[in-house]
């Protein structure tokens, strides 16, 4: 595998891949997190990858890395970049012909991956992340943004799904869970330093 797939140095995070919602929520915690991580990570000097839009949670996450100083590489699909509003904003704006290209490439930029409130795309996006440290594919750390409680349904059916016999102790589902963003890049920084390494993810495609 390429070099975007391993960390230069054990705990160092250069960059995050967001996943996150392309509409705001009704929750105004919502975006208000989404604003003050952007402004966490660029204080922080870390960069944001993350899907690309100007909509919703989204745009005002990559809006706020930018307004404080930071830097974001959008990555988004042709077909979607037709129907949403690319971030015009972002230092590098990537496009890619497919939703596997995207993924793929998220993951090659990114040393860690956060999951903000979002629909059904960033439930997905979270799954398939902790799918893969599960199977032991990588250890780049995962952590769920749990903003006003917005994920604890998916953290009880983890829960459920351990008591149900399906998540075994030698298959533990291993992730994060912040509920204020000031904690994240702290919590990355000290789960990337226990880790040590990325490892090779599976290929997108199957």
């Amino acid at each position: 595998m390429g070099d975007g797939l391993t960390m230069q140095n054990p705990g160092e995070i250069r960059n995050v891949c967001v996943y996150c919602g392309s509409a705001p929520g009704d929750d105004p915690r919502f975006a208000a997190a989404a604003e003050a991580l952007g402004a966490d990570l660029a204080r922080e000097g870390v960069g944001l990858v993350y899907g690309g839009g100007d909509n919703g949670l989204m745009g005002v996450l990559a809006r706020s890395v930018v307004a404080h100083g930071g830097r974001v590489t959008g990555i988004i699909p042709d077909f979607l970049k037709r129907r949403e509003i690319g971030f015009e904003g972002a230092q590098e704006l990537i496009t890619v012909p497919d939703m596997h290209t995207r993924k793929r490439m998220m993951f090659e930029r990114a040393d860690a991956f956060v999951a903000l409130p979002g629909g059904v795309g960033t439930l997905e996006e979270l799954v398939e992340q902790l799918t893969w440290v599960q199977l032991g594919r990588h250890e780049k750390p995962v952590l769920i943004a749990d903003i006003g409680g917005f994920w604890r349904p998916l953290l009880s059916l983890f829960a459920h799904m351990r008591t149900q016999g399906f998540i075994k102790p030698e298959f533990e589902v291993r992730y994060l869970v912040a509920e204020k963003t000031a904690d994240v890049v702290g919590m990355l920084r000290a789960a990337a330093a226990r880790a040590g390494g990325a490892g090779e993810p599976l290929d997108p495609r199957l």
